[in-house]
């Protein structure tokens, strides 16, 4: 019944000032969304990088030029990657641990179809290889084959972002672009992957590698060369391989000088999900400020409540109200404000949740959700524990001489 009389007292003093409790409640409400809305578009970052990397399969590794070590070098002195490094890879015998072997280059350019005119994120000149090794689907058409790189034939695979922007509903397949004044026929269109919110990995154009160095780079170095291991178990002995193969072609005796480096998608993943797993603990702080803004907010319209009815205070303790009652009372209040703050923030941050933010689809987390309710609520009771405590110190005397 006590419990019942208070919580009764509690929404009677909060309706009375219904804007004043509405502002605070809003403060909290703020709060709780920001920290599951925050979280949860770190959580989604984490998610997309790693999606994306690991599309590219699990034995699937990028050798690209520079110190292994990171130590600084003349630049005259680190060899690039070349064709050469790459056959070298593939025609290794003594290795049975690398499946294919794909240089890359990669450019950039307009391409042109009738009156429409695109530029594409990326042109890349490869081997067929290149497909498998980093997971690459088609949708319609074909792959080029052997005979396209060997002949140069001036052939394209599109990704599905590029042939969307060029050909629109029209099947690209058969079609003619022109890519940097060259004419390029379009044997396929690629699945789409999607992209992780800051690149699209579906917007480019796929040629092969002489085709691309004649139109485009030169025939000089490569970007990097990707190599597919026979399995994901064979990763390490294929990088290995690599290893033994370019410091012969380099000629290089010391491993620890070697001027390229080779990445795997396990450590790939394991250094993107460390550096995600940051942001999204500096976002949450960012976060929790505003709950410790909704908590001081609290304070504030607490204590002028407490000023405000210092005299009806005075008039329970003159009739009997025990010194937790009226504790009881303003806690509650407090507390209510927080509880329901906290809750409309939390339908606020799933509602939120379901729309893309900066090109990231948040994925929320459920520990965020009780998490950040619960911390509002604690706020609450904490914030609101000085004012409370302020009004059952009141003398009745004092109480009813206050004007």
């Amino acid at each position: 019944m006590i419990l019942w009389q208070t919580l009764r007292f509690a929404v009677g003093g909060l309706a009375a000032n219904k804007v004043r409790s509405a502002l605070t409640m809003l403060g909290v409400l703020i709060g709780v969304a920001s920290v599951i809305l925050l979280l949860a578009v770190g959580n989604g970052s984490s998610v997309a990088v790693k999606d994306s990397i690991t599309s590219l399969g699990t034995n699937s590794l990028t050798v690209s030029s520079g110190s292994a070590a990171g130590g600084a070098r003349a630049a005259s002195s680190v060899k690039k990657l070349t064709v050469a490094d790459a056959k070298a890879l593939a025609n290794d015998g003594d290795s049975a641990a690398i499946k294919s072997v794909a240089p890359v280059v990669t450019t950039s350019g307009t391409a042109l179809y009738g009156n429409i005119s695109y530029s594409p994120g990326s042109i890349v000149g490869t081997y067929p290889a290149y497909f498998e090794t980093s997971n690459q689907k088609v949708a319609k058409g074909e792959y080029f084959t052997n005979d396209d790189v060997l002949g140069s034939r001036k052939v394209a695979v599109l990704g599905a972002t590029t042939a969307k922007q060029l050909f629109d509903t029209e099947d690209p397949v058969g079609k003619q672009i022109v890519l940097g004044g060259t004419p390029f026929t379009v044997v396929g269109v690629l699945q789409a992957k999607g992209g992780s919110g800051f690149t699209d990995p579906d917007d480019v154009v796929i040629a092969p590698l002489p085709t691309v160095q004649n139109a485009f780079t030169g025939f000089g170095t490569v970007n990097q060369i990707l190599v597919q291991a026979a399995s994901a178990d064979s990763t390490t002995a294929a990088q290995s391989e690599i290893t033994r193969v370019l410091l012969a072609s380099h000629a290089i005796a010391d491993p620890s000088k070697a001027d390229f480096r080779i990445t795997n998608q396990a450590s790939l993943l394991t250094a993107r999900e460390s550096t995600t797993k940051t942001f999204t603990v500096l976002l949450g702080a960012v976060a929790a400020i505003s709950l410790l803004v909704g908590g001081i907010g609290i304070t504030n319209i607490m204590l002028v409540t407490v000023t405000e009815r210092t005299r009806e205070i005075g008039i329970r303790k003159a009739l009997g109200a025990p010194r937790a009652v009226i504790l009881g009372q303003f806690l509650t209040e407090s507390t209510l404000l927080s509880v329901i703050g906290a809750g409309l923030g939390v339908a606020a941050g799933m509602v939120g949740s379901h729309f893309s933010i900066v090109g990231i689809k948040p994925v929320v987390i459920p520990e965020s959700v009780l998490g950040a309710f619960g911390i509002a609520v604690a706020i609450g009771l904490f914030f609101g524990s000085y004012p409370a405590n302020r009004a059952a110190s009141l003398r009745p005397i004092d109480a009813l001489r206050h004007e």
